[in-house]
């Protein structure tokens, strides 16, 4: 595991109950470990950061992204937050709500094809 922040758990189980549409959609594919075995979790605190989901034998952050990170504000806080987790030797995937809901399918074979290539 990376270092969790034990400040952000409050907030980080709210998100948790308060999942948008396509997180929960993304989320009846991971859990479960359906995907190759591999065990994720879900708004994970690490660092100052909360992720969307994590998987911690694969090194890999999935985000699953929402308009407000299409911004020019939110694009440049998206590159410092992936440069800092990559620091950490996680690899981050990005993808927008409406990829989540209407592509599904293909996130997981990207997905599954990501993690078969660049397994640490």
């Amino acid at each position: 595991m990376k270092p969790y922040n034990k400040n952000l758990k409050q907030a980080s189980r709210d998100l948790r109950n308060n999942m948008t549409e396509a997180e929960k959609l993304f989320w009846s594919k991971l859990r479960g470990k359906q995907i190759l075995g591999l065990q994720f979790y879900r708004q994970k605190p690490i660092l100052n950061y909360i992720v969307d989901f994590y998987c911690p034998a694969a090194n890999l952050v999935i985000e699953c992204d929402g308009s407000q990170h299409y911004t020019e504000e939110g694009l440049e806080a998206d590159q410092i937050r992936d440069e800092t987790l990559a620091q950490l030797g996680l690899r981050v995937l990005r993808f927008d709500n409406g990829q989540m809901i209407n592509h599904l399918d293909s996130i997981i074979e990207r997905i599954y094809q990501f993690i078969q290539e660049e397994s640490p």
